[in-house]
């Protein structure tokens, strides 16, 4: 009987720690320690600051004669593990920003004033469309 209450008491505190892991929505990154394929290990404690990122209002300027602020976990910690990143683009007419990738990452473009046409290529095909002001596209 002994036995069977132990290794019941056994299962019980495995699935509660596996629950808690499961669970874990957020997970602030702590940049002194090593990056893995999850990304940083937990920052604790946080605080609400964590969660807000400051700057998008900002003049900017870059050498594609238009403008780059990034949100990565790097200077974004709250983004750690989620699996996304921002950023604030500039463009002046005619303008267009070079080929790259958002390797773990998923991209939501929110168009906030103008038109453009945005596009991204998969191993299935090109996907490519104009966009007006108000509009949001993803890439996955």
């Amino acid at each position: 009987m002994k036995m069977i209450y132990l290794l019941s008491l056994f299962t019980i505190l495995l699935v509660s720690t596996s629950y808690v892991a499961v669970i874990n929505d957020f997970c602030v990154a702590d940049l002194k320690g090593p990056v893995t394929p999850k990304g940083y290990n937990c920052k604790w404690p946080v605080a609400a600051k964590d969660f807000v990122f400051h700057g998008f209002a900002a003049n900017i300027s870059n050498s594609v004669n238009g403008g780059f602020l990034p949100a990565f976990v790097t200077n974004f910690r709250a983004l750690n593990g989620l699996g996304i990143s921002a950023a604030r683009l500039d463009f002046s007419q005619g303008e267009s920003y070079p080929t790259h990738t958002h390797p773990s990452a998923t991209e939501l473009l929110i168009l906030v004033e103008g038109e453009m046409t945005a596009g991204f290529i998969t191993n299935k095909g090109l996907y490519v469309k104009p966009l007006k002001q108000g509009d949001l596209m993803v890439f996955p």
